[in-house]
This record gives structure tokens, C-alpha cells and sequence, in this order.
């Protein structure tokens, strides 16, 4: 399995590449918070762990940009629930 992670500011967006397919977060940014509003994982990916991947690449993006999270996405606030130690990210 190859695998790509970027972000995609042309489209507002953080996505990870994977055999093909790409799964995606939608984001709206201002210049000191980030808004994490959707998810979309491809059919073809599912259950293979990818969306996992995704929101962990995606707050460790975030970490690195050093601005306030919003979450809005309700499949990016349920991996935070699992994964706390992101929380210090939240605005």
C-alpha cells in the first residue's frame, strides 16, 4: 500500500493518497485558527484503517502550523475522543 499525505490549500483541504483513491478533510482557515469541517473516506478505502490515518496526519499538521483547532467534523471529534493527547490543539 502506498500512501501520500499533503495539504491541499487550493482546495481548503488535507488528503492522503492511497493505491489510487483519496481521502480527505475539508478545512476553512483564518489566519490564527483552523476549522476541521468534514471527512470523506472512499468506499474503496474503508475499513482499512485510513480514516485513522488521515485525522492523525491532520492534527499533527495542525500542531505544526501552531494555530487554534475548531472542530466541527463529527468523525474528527470522535478519533479525538480516543486520542486525547490532541486536545490541547482545541481553541
Amino acid at each position: 500500500m502506498s500512501e501520500a499525505f499533503r495539504d491541499n490549500p487550493a482546495q481548503s483541504r488535507f488528503e492522503l493518497a492511497v493505491d489510487g483513491a483519496t481521502a480527505f478533510v475539508v478545512y476553512r482557515k483564518t489566519p490564527d485558527t483552523i476549522t476541521l469541517v468534514h471527512t470523506e473516506v472512499p468506499a474503496e478505502l474503508g475499513g482499512r484503517g485510513i480514516g485513522s490515518k488521515l485525522a492523525r496526519a491532520t492534527l499533527d499538521a495542525v500542531r505544526a502550523q501552531k494555530i487554534k483547532l475548531v472542530v466541527k467534523c463529527e468523525f474528527i471529534q470522535g478519533f479525538m475522543t480516543k486520542h486525547p493527547e490532541y486536545n490541547d490543539l482545541l481553541g
